[in-house]
């Protein structure tokens, strides 16, 4: 019998939560306590086999020892309906013998027949989301615009950045074109100014020879 008004055994936590991520597996520890001077054996049921893994998922206790069990929450392929959870786990728990077996437990361990005492802890699951699908697409959506944002930004930025590169190639080849300019029309301002300058020698030397030639040749007074 249960010591006075005292269960068999203790659980803790008295719920299972989760972390839910899609495509990721998941775990929660339960500590189970033998409450009593006898040897105790539990067993383990879920109302969802197929999404959790327990291990161990029976066991003999002796007097007042302890147990430690992790249940792990296979990946998921998809979110459960209006994001929660009816899962259910239930220990069942009974005194037994000293030699009994705990890894082999005979079937009938657990029936309520023939004044046998099963006790059951039902334990509830919760699933704590890091971000509901909602907030999830919402976040995707808004890291998409943000993705797009700093794509459209970068190409205007290496717009810019390539006309001002032209401007400024455009800008060099019109100084070295006004440069030129500059140069050629210095020497043609040179050229120009020495051969107008020898036209004016020759003609003033012309002139000077045609009054000396008119000088000599005027007949002198008697």
């Amino acid at each position: 019998m249960a010591d006075a008004g005292r269960p068999l055994i203790s659980v803790h936590p008295d719920e299972l939560k989760f972390t839910f991520e899609l495509k990721k597996q998941s775990y929660c520890d339960l500590k189970v306590v033998n409450n009593t001077e006898h040897y105790v054996a539990f067993k383990v049921k879920t109302t969802s086999p197929k999404k959790y893994f327990v291990r161990p998922n029976s066991c003999t206790l002796q007097p007042h020892d302890a147990c430690l069990i992790r249940v792990t929450l296979q990946a998921q392929q998809e979110y459960p309906p209006d994001m929660q959870c009816k899962d259910k786990f239930l220990l069942q728990s009974t005194i037994v013998p000293s030699n009994t077996d705990g890894k082999e437990l005979s079937p009938d361990t657990f029936n309520k027949g023939g004044g046998r005492l099963v006790e059951e802890c039902r334990l509830g699951v919760a699933y704590n989301f890091p971000s509901s699908p909602q907030e999830k697409s919402e976040e995707e959506a808004f890291r998409g615009s943000m993705q797009s944002f700093d794509d459209d930004a970068s190409l205007a930025l290496q717009r810019i950045k390539d006309e001002r590169d032209a401007a400024v190639r455009q800008t060099q080849l019109l100084q070295k074109d006004l440069d030129m300019m500059k140069t050629q029309r210095y020497r043609r301002s040179g050229r120009g100014f020495s051969f107008m300058y020898a036209l004016a020698v020759a003609f003033v030397s012309v002139m000077i020879g045609f009054v000396l030639a008119f000088l000599y040749s005027s007949p002198s007074a008697e």
